[in-house]
């Protein structure tokens, strides 16, 4: 039944390289027909990849554009030695960091409306990616997990670009410490020392934002904001938060 299931995985892992390989030979060859494909494809998690690595998510439609513009521009250049997929993230991610130097020096005066809020996951079923969904039993559930969303949406943007890149990739994109190595260009180590730095000062940011909040909700997220697991997470429940 095991060895069933890996050759089942191999053969699929195979199959998603030969349409991957296709695809990246008809984008070279400048096949209008494959960017749409690759636009339809990755156009949602690429713009929740860049909205939750900017200081201001309202500049996320304009940056994604440039994301794919840069990859038109690039494609002859990728060699396959990573994924297309991780490859595109890459990109997603230096056209942020663009982003936020420019906005750290012409916007860092501005005063912001934005509320900035905490909330985090539990031990149990209560986790980031999940807390960054969009689902939820009824009304009131769903108004629930909407604000929470928010909350942590916003302690997000309060982590340093490097922490803030490896826990996003981790924890809602759900990347593998190697694929996170190579979009980041860094070895292992430095990904899993980042991810724990990073767990921990959004947990300090939750826990002190909720600790200065005395309402009643507020004390209900405290309960809530107890560890980041770092664990994988649910596919699934990754695919709901785009």
């Amino acid at each position: 039944m095991q060895a069933g299931t890996t050759m089942a995985d191999v053969a699929s892992a195979l199959g998603i390289r030969t349409e991957e390989a296709s695809l990246v030979a008809e984008l070279k060859a400048g096949s209008e027909e494959a960017f749409a494909q690759l636009i339809a494809q990755y156009h949602q998690p690429i713009y929740s990849l860049v909205a939750r690595s900017l200081n201001d998510p309202a500049d996320a439609p304009d940056i994604t554009q440039e994301v794919f513009i840069k990859v038109f521009r690039s494609i002859r250049s990728f060699n396959g030695d990573a994924s297309l997929r991780t490859w595109l993230y890459r990109i997603a991610l230096h056209e942020a960091s663009n982003q936020r130097r420019w906005w750290s020096r012409h916007k860092k005066q501005e005063i912001t409306i934005d509320a900035s809020a905490e909330s985090d996951e539990t031990g149990d079923s209560f986790s980031l990616s999940s807390t960054l969904a969009h689902g939820g039993d009824s009304p009131f559930d769903q108004a629930a997990q909407a604000e929470l969303r928010v909350r942590v949406e916003a302690a997000l943007r309060e982590l340093p670009e490097v922490f803030r890149s490896a826990v996003v990739l981790r924890e809602i994109e759900a990347f593998s410490y190697e694929e996170i190595a190579e979009i980041l260009d860094v070895n292992i180590g430095t990904v899993k020392s980042r991810l724990t730095r990073g767990r921990s000062a959004l947990r300090s940011i939750l826990m002190a934002q909720d600790a200065a909040d005395n309402s009643p909700r507020s004390a209900n997220a405290t309960d809530r904001i107890t560890n980041l697991s770092g664990a994988p997470m649910n596919p699934r429940t990754v695919e709901s938060a785009r």
